[in-house]
């Protein structure tokens, strides 16, 4: 719990998310090409290599995050969204610290994310920065382009 903030882990088809994931992809997919769109829907939030966590400050959903385990050294962030209400008020902070303690606790020694590049996607910049994440190539199946920027965090 962070200044009243519930994390916990949870099910990306359950019915409460279904609005805030379809947020979630509708503003990925149109702040991005959407050949270089690559925000998980629920079947890929759901995937074995997939942990899935929600956010709560009381009974309203305020984020969501996901980790990916690319393999036992590195793991990826993928598809973290604050809720329309709950933006500005360290949701996205208090999410991207859980995914990282529990890179960390998993033994990863890395942690990988890919975003765009458009405006749209500097305060999430902004925030990886302020975690220590910095620039790096392309990882796992990911490709160069100028649509995506990748960061690392040695943990």
């Amino acid at each position: 719990m962070t200044r009243g903030l519930l994390i916990q882990q949870d099910d990306p088809a359950a019915p409460y998310v279904t609005p805030l994931l379809t947020l979630h992809l509708t503003d990925m997919r149109s702040a991005t090409d959407p050949a270089f769109a690559f925000a998980l829907d629920e079947t890929g939030l759901s995937a074995p290599d997939v942990t899935f966590w929600t956010a709560w400050r009381g009974t309203a959903l305020a984020g969501f995050a996901a980790l990916k385990r690319l393999d036992v050294d590195q793991a990826e962030v993928k598809s973290m969204r604050a809720a329309p209400g709950a933006r500005r008020t360290g949701v996205g902070r208090a999410l991207l610290a859980h995914l990282i303690a529990e890179a960390r606790q998993r033994g990863h020694a890395r942690l990988f994310l890919e975003t765009g590049t458009t405006a749209a996607y500097a305060p999430a910049v902004a925030l990886y920065r302020s975690a220590g994440f910095v620039d790096c190539d392309a990882f796992a199946d990911y490709r160069p382009s100028p649509h995506n920027q990748f960061m690392m965090l040695t943990l």
